[in-house]
């Protein structure tokens, strides 16, 4: 028989699955991130395949007030907790 915190976690991992599926449903049924003007299929989502994009990237740009090693440690540190995180689900099951 599953303990409490077993059907808690269940259920929980039931309703992040709904949630995650309706919202993708959501955004594909009210084309959200589309752009009518650029129909690339999926590269619309990005405006990847827009004809113009590379002479718009030339031109732009954008100072960041981060430091560049505070994304690394940011990066890094993210890798190690979803490592650590599989790790224990996979210990769970044993």
């Amino acid at each position: 028989m599953a303990s409490r915190k077993e059907k808690l976690l269940r259920a929980l991992t039931i309703a992040v699955a709904v949630v995650t599926v309706a919202t993708a449903l959501y955004i594909m049924a009210f084309r959200l991130g589309l752009s009518d003007k650029f129909d690339f299929g999926a590269g619309a989502y990005f405006y990847a395949d827009h004809p113009e994009l590379q002479d718009a990237a030339e031109t732009a740009s954008y100072t960041s007030s981060v430091p560049k090693w505070l994304y690394y440690v940011l990066f890094f540190g993210w890798g190690y907790l979803m490592w650590r995180l599989w790790v224990w689900i996979d210990n769970r099951g044993k």
